[in-house]
């Protein structure tokens, strides 16, 4: 994909957001949100052929970077507006980053979230006492319900993204990246509204004017490349990013991002969900589709990075367990790992012994066994034997499957 151009200085001077706004909010926010790690990953790093650093904001009190934003824009509110309390539409980090910060200040705070949004994000929503509206099929319509139930109720309207002082919260992340690593080279960021790598952007481009920036977006959700690019990509379905699946981005986060990020890299779902589970395998660590974009961008392309000092930005980390459950044996899968084996055998005793004792021979672990002779087409003394197996890896798969057929097994995998 082609880099979009961009001068050796950028004019900062024409955002509604400037460096100063993010050194002011970095003050307001200190002590009541982590400074979290920025640390080197020498694993992932030799994985993905370039210094690779991972800015650990799913490590916040809520799991993610909005509380920064939240958190600024809360705290910027006149005791009269707080005394009539805040509305947000999110599809949760942001919900939670609003509710927790609302609740430490006394602020009432009502957050209206789309259908379908993860039951983990709507139960911490309403933990950190905020009232908690579920309704509207897309964030877009969360927000136009937010608005007008806000209005009816004098509530001032808290923006996940289109916000200059939700932008300059989101802004210090870059501060601190900088800070930690300054020979930083690319610094890759999710995309959703655009809020944080608008943030991002201003502060590191005032710092370190040659840093390249790079936006990721779900290939289902590519709003922000469109806006940019001038593309009519759809925008539909279900995503594991769904903190990033975001129709339209901001008015405020677009213009930020074609003055500043250097190109927006999509990534599909099978690459989102092999990132998720790398990062929990390799870094020990949970991070949600969205958080997990960054490295899917670079595991999918790693030549794009060769060499460099990169630095991506773990944005969340709140999954749900059933999904996380979900994602890890999808990638046991497509690694070989794990695979499902139909047999066509003949109905009589022994049959099943003998496949399982041909299986042991080979290695392989066998998870779940069923036998199908009603809803079949095959003769009435035979039977479709399913199994689910373990096996290392994808050759030791083809050596299981040589050691079935020499045996005179008709076995596929399903």
């Amino acid at each position: 994909m082609a880099e979009m151009s961009q001068t050796a200085s950028p004019d900062l001077s024409g955002f509604p957001v400037a460096p100063s706004d993010i050194s002011a909010a970095a003050e307001t926010i200190r002590g009541a949100v982590v400074e979290t790690p920025c640390s080197y990953s020498r694993t992932l790093s030799n994985i993905c052929g370039c210094d690779l650093w991972l800015k650990f904001e799913n490590l916040q009190f809520t799991s993610s970077f909005k509380e920064r934003g939240a958190l600024n824009r809360l705290t910027a509110l006149t005791p009269a507006e707080r005394a009539r309390g805040v509305i947000a539409m999110s599809a949760g980090n942001h919900a939670q980053g609003v509710a927790y910060h609302a609740k430490r200040l006394g602020i009432p705070a009502t957050i209206v979230m789309p259908v379908g949004t993860p039951m983990v994000k709507v139960e911490n929503t309403r933990h950190h006492g905020a009232e908690v509206v579920v309704t509207g099929a897309t964030l877009e319509e969360a927000a136009a319900l937010a608005r007008s139930h806000g209005e009816a109720r004098g509530m001032i309207f808290v923006h996940p993204y289109d916000d200059p002082l939700v932008i300059a919260g989101q802004g210090t992340v870059g501060l601190e990246i900088l800070k930690a690593v300054p020979e930083l080279d690319t610094l890759v960021v999710p995309i959703g509204g655009g809020g944080l790598i608008s943030g991002i952007a201003i502060a590191a481009k005032s710092i370190k004017p040659s840093l390249r920036i790079l936006g990721v977006e779900a290939w289902l959700y590519p709003s922000m490349y469109n806006a940019i690019h001038g593309g009519n990509l759809p925008a539909r379905g279900d995503t594991l990013a769904e903190g990033i699946a975001v129709k339209s981005p901001g008015k405020i986060t677009t213009e930020i991002v074609r003055g500043l990020v250097d190109d927006i890299a999509l990534v599909n779902e099978a690459e989102l969900e092999r990132a998720v589970a790398t990062l929990i395998s390799i870094e020990k660590t949970v991070v949600e589709g969205a958080g997990a974009a960054g490295l899917a961008a670079i595991m999918s392309d790693p030549t794009r990075f060769a060499g460099e000092k990169v630095c991506l930005v773990l944005s969340g980390g709140n999954i749900d367990t059933r999904l996380i459950a979900s994602v890890l044996t999808r990638e046991l899968a497509r690694e070989g790992r794990l695979t499902q084996l139909s047999l066509d055998i003949p109905d009589r005793p022994g049959q099943l012994a003998a496949v399982a004792s041909l299986l042991a021979e080979a290695g392989a672990n066998i998870i779940e066994v069923s036998h199908q002779r009603t809803f079949s087409d095959l003769p009435a003394k035979a039977t479709l034997l399913q199994l689910v197996i373990e096996t290392r890896d994808s050759a030791h798969l083809d050596e299981v499957m040589a050691k079935l057929g020499a045996s005179g097994l008709s076995a596929r995998c399903t």
